[in-house]
């Protein structure tokens, strides 16, 4: 039996008989179980890097998706409004002909023009008419134009919306004025898209005044007719009836004026678009030209 062979067989009795290992063995287990116990750790490590990786992808998917839906709410297009039909007004002083001067004015001069900033959006002229008879009496007769122009705007809507707004508002004003008697409206027909007339008695001092006021929107402006008479020392009180027709051919001639003066022979007849950088009328400054309705002789 050979030296190796005999050693082992030591070994296996020495273990049968509860003998412990020798301080080389012990040394040579621990080893192995050192490394098996290293290899098994590695493991959950590998796999709790790897759960890592996967949330922190998940968290930028949520985070690109968020900035994806940011982009697309910056990216919608801001609200937009049809542009306004007119974009400049007429000479206002020159928006009746004289044979309608003649007839409602007679004895006026050259019309006073309204003062205004900005003529391409507000403008007026405004006429004195006295017919001095002596002691017969006289005819007072005082006649106003005033036009206001409304821009089409993003924030507060459509130019002739605009328009139709300050329409209404300026019927209301003519029809709660001051001292006013005997108030009635009535609609106007064609002229422009919608017109009115607010006829009234007003007493001063001077007689009895008729006072008409016609109120007429054509696309993106307001055009607005202040005609009122009164006989004075004496003279016959004018016929409100006929007060009211000679107001409404004023308010149709001023229409047709807006409308001619936005229409370009080079353009096909078509409206010009507004295209000028004026500014337009809005609710705080929407107010035609400076003038003072009605007028009696004395104010003149």
């Amino acid at each position: 039996m050979s030296e190796g062979t005999m050693q082992r067989r030591a070994q296996r009795d020495q273990r049968d008989l509860g003998v412990p290992p020798t301080p080389s063995r012990q040394w040579g287990r621990a080893k192995r179980l050192r490394r098996a116990f290293v290899g098994a750790a590695a493991v959950p490590v590998m796999l709790v890097a790897a759960g890592c990786s996967s949330d922190s992808g998940s968290d930028d998917g949520k985070e690109k998706a968020a900035d994806k839906t940011a982009a697309s709410k910056s990216a919608k297009p801001s609200p937009t409004v049809q542009a306004a039909a007119y974009g400049k007004l007429p000479e206002p002083c020159s928006v009746l002909s004289k044979k309608t001067l003649e007839d409602l004015a007679p004895k006026a001069d050259s019309g006073k023009e309204g003062a205004s900033n900005d003529t391409a959006t507000r403008a007026g002229c405004s006429w004195d008419s006295l017919d001095d008879n002596g002691v017969k009496g006289s005819q007072f007769r005082w006649l106003s134009v005033s036009m206001l122009r409304f821009e089409s705007d993003a924030s507060r809507g459509e130019g002739d919306k605009l328009a139709h707004d300050y329409y209404t508002k300026q019927l209301q004003d003519a029809q709660s004025a001051q001292g006013a008697k005997s108030v009635k409206t009535a609609p106007v027909s064609v002229t422009g898209d919608e017109a009115s007339v607010v006829r009234y008695d007003l007493k001063k001092k001077e007689g009895t005044f008729k006072q008409q006021t016609v109120v007429a929107r054509v696309e993106n402006v307001v055009v607005t007719v202040d005609y009122n008479g009164a006989g004075l020392a004496g003279d016959k009180t004018p016929d409100a009836d006929d007060l009211v027709k000679d107001a409404q051919k004023a308010a149709k001639e001023a229409v047709a004026a807006v409308t001619k003066a936005n229409t370009a022979d080079t353009d096909g007849g078509k409206p010009g678009t507004s295209s000028s950088p004026s500014k337009s009328a809005s609710d705080s400054d929407a107010k035609p030209p400076s003038k003072s309705s009605p007028k009696s002789p004395k104010s003149s």
